[in-house]
Formats: structure tokens, sequence, C-alpha cells
């Protein structure tokens, strides 16, 4: 027969909790609504523990920077797609985001929806008969904008701006990243994926011109980092794949080319869920030795609004 003993409690020994290190008191806490309704008073609300912490943080280092370090916001197409562009073209007109780079996705949904009015069609449905990704107009246009910008020597994200810039009608042009960059003066990189973008399967479509002109964006990308050095802000948001793997290789050229730097910036994966890339490639790797990084899990259109809107408040208060 199993013989089964048991462990004594009577002989533990305790302490007073008076001698016990406490991680949360009263003034971490949530505050309920008030008088006050305004953002702020709703900001100053939130508990001060754990990825609320992390996001007044990112906040406050995103309003350091603006104006004396690069703030380099990265994306994927979904974020498009939930109808944040005007909440980033925000912090653009602020002179608070320096460079956006974006993958094939995101300048599409954003070139569509300047351009015609609406974007995101019914994949499963287009499959079925084989229309998917097959429309005329986006595939044709942005296509003759690369082979244009090839001949011209642009970036794909500076030939997609001057092609919308010259179109003959945009049906929502004040919502497009890449038209608000150019006006503004924020340079703005795309970085393709051969086969993984819609307009790759357009007649019209040029691999010389695809390569050529995202080549240079992700030179353009690598330069525009050395500007991170001390105090500037990387931001990956909705980009699982694409946008952290070209970060690392662009990081690795202007670290190359400014022997170790840059060096001591902050950076965060801002995503519906977590991923290998971003948190390897984006928050660790980069940050390694030096500066901080950061994952922050959340549905795009809650967290970019508070993102932005926190953003905005730091500053105005100065």
């Amino acid at each position: 027969m199993t013989e089964y003993r048991e462990a004594d409690l009577s002989r533990l020994k305790t302490v007073p909790i008076t001698r016990r290190g406490n991680r949360v008191g009263p003034a971490l806490l949530a505050h309920p609504p008030g008088a006050d309704s305004s953002f702020k008073a709703f900001w100053d609300s939130l508990p001060d523990v754990l990825a609320a912490q992390d996001l007044r943080y990112l906040v406050g280092q995103l309003a350091s920077a603006a104006g004396r370090h690069a703030v380099v916001v990265m994306l994927g197409g979904h974020v498009i797609k939930t109808g944040l562009g005007p909440l980033l073209i925000e912090l653009m007109r602020r002179r608070v985001i320096t460079h956006v780079a974006m993958n094939g996705s995101a300048a599409i949904h954003d070139y569509e929806v300047a351009r015609f009015g609406a974007t995101s069609e019914d994949v499963a449905a287009g499959l079925k008969d084989g229309t998917f990704g097959m429309a005329e107009e986006t595939g044709r246009e942005m296509n003759e904008a690369f082979v244009a910008g090839m001949q011209a020597g642009r970036g794909m994200g500076e030939a997609l701006g001057a092609a919308l810039e010259s179109a003959p009608s945009l049906a929502n042009g004040e919502l497009s990243i890449l038209l608000a960059a150019r006006r503004l003066g924020v340079p703005l990189t795309v970085h393709a994926a051969i086969g993984a973008e819609i307009i790759h399967q357009h007649p019209a479509a040029s691999g010389a011109a695809i390569g050529d002109t995202s080549h240079r964006d992700f030179r353009r990308l690598a330069h525009a980092l050395a500007r991170l050095d001390d105090g500037g802000v990387v931001l990956n948001l909705g980009s699982a794949v694409i946008m952290p793997e070209v970060f690392l290789k662009a990081l690795t050229i202007a670290r190359n080319l400014g022997n170790g730097k840059p060096t001591g910036f902050t950076t965060c994966d801002l995503d519906m869920q977590r991923h290998y890339r971003p948190r390897v490639n984006v928050v660790q790797r980069p940050t390694q030795g030096s500066g901080k990084g950061y994952e922050i899990t959340g549905h795009h259109e809650i967290m970019v609004p508070l993102l932005v809107w926190g953003v905005v408040e730091a500053i105005e208060k100065g």
C-alpha cells in the first residue's frame, strides 16, 4: 500500500505584511468618471500599471521626440482599412512623425480610398471565379506610377504620392497618407513583396519598376533611421512580417554606416495579437543593450486613437 505524506503547514514561518514589498497601492489605481469629462481627465484616470503604464511611457517618448528625433511609423494594411489614416496624418501635420514606411497592402488600401472612395474586397467571393484582386483601375494606375517613378528616379511611395496629386479626380484625397506625406514633406516609403500584392497580378505590372522603386525606398528608409539615435521612436502598427523584416535589415545598414549607431531609441509593436517577428525584430533585437522595446496588444481601431490623442494632449500641455 502506498504511503502518502503531507507538508506540515503549522511549521511555516510567516512575515509581517509591513516587511513585504508591495507593487500596487491606491496611487496606481484607476479613477471613476467625475465632473471633468475631458480626454485629459480620462487619460489621467487610467491605472498606472502594465500596458497603461507602457502606453503612457510611449506617449511621453513620442512627445519628447517631436521636432528633435526621428519617429518612424511602419504600417500594415489593416491600419488603413480600420480608418486610422486621418489620425496618423494629424501626427504628420504636427511634425511628430518624420517617416512613414508601408507594406504594399497599406499602400493599395490608401490609394484606393483616396482615388476611388472605397477599398477591401470580398476575397472569398472573388477567389471562386478568379476576380479577386483584378480591379483594372487600381492595378493599371499604381503600376503606371511605378514605371513613371523608375524613369524619374523616384521611390515607390514618392511615385504613388505624385500619381495621386496629378490624378484627374480624387474621391477622398484628404484621407490619404500617401498624398499627405507628399504635401507635408514627410518622407514615405513603400516596401513591396513580389507576388504578395494584388497589383502584381495585373497585366501592367513591371517587375523592373516594382523592384527599382521599392529598393530605392529601402535605401531611403535605411538612411532615415540614423536620426533615431538617442531619443527616436519606431512604431510598428499592424505588420506581422514584411515591415519587421525590412526594418531589421535597414537598421543594420544604418549601424554599419554609422559606426554602430543609432542606439538608445524606443520601439513598440502595436497589434491585435503578438507575433514572433515583430517581437524579435522590432521590440527585442534592436534595443538590446540600449533603448527600450514594448509590445502593446489591442485592436488598432481602439489603441491607435488612444495613442494619438495622448500624444496630442502631451504636446499641447507642453
